[in-house]
């Protein structure tokens, strides 16, 4: 069968190197393999599949320096998990089998008991059940509790959300880019070879810094490389023979609407800028990290030796891809070469160990251009009007009744606050003034949002909106401008302080950032139960961290790399306190494991991407001609794809409509499913319909508050910031200078020094 595509050029910087104990290995697993009973008699495998496969030289690969009885371990582990692909494929994919399926998955769970003297709570009955009580009774006894539960999470994720390509395969749907993305990960695995390299470098990711954004990182940008690369060698086999659906160049193809060589190159691309974004965390994040987390030296070498022990597995990982029977691999980098063992295939040119290196300098030639690329945006850069993409809301723009009251409001309490102020230290003008605030009508978009609000909770709702977007001005207005990295992490530290969860203890404010703050959490969190204030103290703080990242970015001149900028946007954007501020009244009533179940997070991020990719839209503009940014969507998609302003827009337009059809999707099929499977009482159900449907106000009032808020008209963006003044109300004329003075005085007199 001729190949779909030719290979592209791969980025390959580092050489894979191969474990002297292979052959071992391969003896061990496949003695193993019979054992369990994965050969002969699985009706999925026979000894020529197992052969041709080489899983021990996947392994000896991917964990060069193991020992030969930890390289049996793990390749035991690769056995049994690629053995469960093949193996649901056929029982459960193939005939569409959902309930089988759930059942046949429901029953794993029970071989991974976290705690240390923990039993399996059933008997196996399958070489599955067999593989995986074996593996985690060999495993995790030299493991601590902490990397038992973060693995065998990655192993519920991989096992369990399988039925999430089942459905789509069920239903014919290819999932856009985004959730592919973040589904990817959980069903490809990669996360769990993660937790695999922890344990055969002999080197644990310490559990303070475990749920870190440089550690996440490092594991998310490892797991989309790995699993992508998959894609790209496994197309032909999935796509073409299995019809699977959960391919990211089928995605790209469908999305792109391009051909399928292209949608390669564009797979591959992104692969490069994972595996950059990779390098950029461990040069540049992990240090800060060791300083902030106070980590010992063992810790730190510790985080160092796994990082390693990611890069190994990428190099190793492509070299086995090159080479085994189970993948496309002729042409482009991996022509056919000698046969191995079982029947796979050496790459064309240079054999043996060693050569992968001979590859390095062609590779980092090849990929250079997209790494100047990120650093190269001209500042300021002039777009002029543009023509915004059609944007799907399916949803009515609902609004409170109390919107011209809270348009006071707010505008009487930035006064208070001391938002319309020049900041201390801060030559010239302020960062806003009380035209750019009624500009921005901050109380439109909270009377869209909520529109059963009572006035106090509108009133929350926009000063909630007001202080995070006058905060997302502020820091580059007061810290970006001299590059004032501290300074900010110092502002941040403080701010903290001023959302105490156990006790009402905070410091006297400042300024006004810290004094917003400390009135809206005062307003908001004093109600809240502990657990329910730390969760919220965490979105805010969330926010408030993405903006370090923005600054780190900025510094540097980078345009970050597309997943990263996505997933960072809920953040910066500030969907997570978003949805927590609808959350608070009822979330503690909905149970744990429903908050983490996968379609209420999907939803969630779905709605937060649509609004953040709508806020991108229209800001476009704003942000690269007259405040010279570089964190916008828009933007990043012209720099990755390296395409121009219309098709950017277009791909971004494109992108946040397959997120709200995605949204629709979840709401119509996939909650009533999870509350069938979950055995949800009518309480929780309803609390989660009233929840869906405050998401649906939220996208329906941010987009109607970006089409008709003054912000990001020309000209609002062309008047400069002028002197605090009334615009609505009080003396005007001659002499009325005194009487604003007078105004001023006593308005910061009225100011609570809490």
């Amino acid at each position: 069968m001729p190949q779909p595509f030719e290979l592209p050029d791969f980025y390959e910087p580092y050489p894979a190197r191969l474990n002297p104990h292979l052959a071992a290995a391969r003896e061990h697993s496949k003695r193993w393999a019979r054992a369990m009973e994965m050969i002969e008699g699985s009706g999925v495998w026979d000894e020529a599949d197992f052969d041709s496969h080489d899983y021990a030289l996947l392994c000896a690969y991917t964990h060069p320096d193991a020992s030969a009885e930890v390289l049996s371990t793990v390749t035991d582990w690769y056995v049994w998990v690629f053995f469960f692909d093949d193996h649901f494929l056929e029982s459960f994919k193939r005939s569409r089998d959902m309930a089988g399926a759930k059942a046949y998955l429901d029953r794993l769970r029970a071989f991974m008991p976290v705690c240390p003297d923990g039993e399996p709570a059933a008997a196996p009955e399958n070489a599955v059940e067999r593989g995986l009580a074996d593996l985690w009774a060999r495993t995790t006894p030299v493991m601590s509790r902490g990397w038992r539960r973060r693995f065998a999470e990655a192993t519920r994720h991989l096992l369990e959300e399988s039925m999430w390509e089942l459905s789509n395969i069920s239903e014919g749907r290819v999932a856009n880019p985004l959730e592919y993305i973040e589904m990817r990960r959980k069903v490809g695995g990669a996360p769990w070879s993660a937790g695999i390299v922890e344990y055969a470098a002999g080197a644990e990711v310490p559990e303070a810094v475990a749920a870190s954004r440089p550690l996440l990182v490092l594991r998310d940008a490892f797991a989309d490389a790995v699993h992508l690369r998959n894609d790209l060698f496994s197309y032909q086999r999935e796509v073409e023979d299995e019809g699977e659906l959960s391919n990211g160049v089928l995605v790209f193809e469908r999305f792109l609407g391009c051909d399928t060589q292209a949608a390669a190159e564009a797979v591959n691309d992104l692969i490069t800028s994972r595996l950059q974004q990779f390098e950029h965390t461990v040069f540049t994040e992990l240090p800060q990290l060791f300083v902030e987390s106070g980590l010992d030296p063992r810790s730190c070498a510790d985080v160092l030796t796994y990082a390693k022990g990611l890069q190994d597995w990428q190099s190793g990982g492509h070299e086995w891809h090159l080479r085994s029977s189970r993948y496309m691999n002729g042409g482009g980098a991996g022509g056919t070469g000698d046969p191995l063992p079982g029947g796979a295939a050496l790459p064309g040119g240079p054999t043996g160990l060693g050569t992968s290196a001979a590859r390095i300098v062609t590779s980092l030639a090849a990929t250079l251009p997209i790494r100047l690329r990120s650093h190269a945006h001209p500042p300021r850069r002039a777009v002029g009007p543009v023509r915004l993409p059609g944007l799907h809301m399916p949803y009515p723009a609902l609004l409170s009744p109390h919107l011209d009251r809270s348009r006071e409001n707010i505008v009487e309490w930035g006064w208070r606050m001391g938002i319309l102020d020049v900041p201390p230290g801060l030559p010239g003008a302020g960062v806003w003034d009380e035209r750019k605030l009624r500009a921005c009508d901050f109380a439109l978009a909270a009377a869209g949002i909520h529109p059963a609000a009572t006035l106090e909770e509108l009133d929350l709702t926009t000063g909630w909106l007001t202080w995070g977007t006058y905060a997302d001005d502020y820091y580059p207005v007061v810290f970006g401008r001299g590059h004032d990295l501290a300074g900010a992490r110092a502002c941040n530290a403080r701010l903290s302080a001023f959302m105490p969860v156990e006790s009402t203890a905070a410091p006297a404010p400042v300024t006004a950032l810290e004094r917003g703050l400390a009135d809206l959490w005062a307003r908001t969190a004093g109600p809240m139960e502990v657990c329910a204030r730390r969760a919220f103290r965490t979105a805010v703080e969330d926010m408030t961290g993405s903006w370090l990242w923005e600054l780190a970015n900025e510094t540097e001149h980078r345009v970050p790399d597309p997943v990263d900028y996505i997933e960072m946007r809920r953040k910066t954007f500030g969907a997570d306190l978003a949805m927590s501020l609808s959350r608070l009244s009822r979330w503690p009533a909905i149970p744990p494991e429903v908050r983490r179940a996968r379609p209420l997070q999907a939803l969630e991020h779905a709605a937060g991407d649509y609004a953040a990719l709508v806020n991108d839209l229209h800001s476009f503009r704003k942000e690269i001609e007259f405040e010279g940014e570089i964190h916008n969507g828009v933007l990043v998609v012209q720099n990755f794809f390296g395409c121009g302003v219309p098709e950017a827009l277009h791909i971004v337009g494109d992108l946040a409509n397959s997120r709200m059809r995605e949204f629709q999707r979840i709401v119509a099929t996939e909650l009533p499913a999870m509350y069938g499977d979950l055995a949800l009482d009518a309480t929780t159900r309803a609390t989660l319909d009233r929840y869906a449907r405050e998401l649906k106000h939220w996208m329906a009032g941010i987009l109607r508050w970006h089409r008709q808020t003054l912000r990001y008209t020309e000209s609002e963006l062309r008047r400069p910031v002028g002197l605090p003044s009334r615009t609505s109300y009080g003396p005007t004329g001659l002499g009325t200078a005194a009487a604003y003075l007078a105004a001023t005085l006593r308005r910061r007199s009225e100011v609570s020094p809490t």
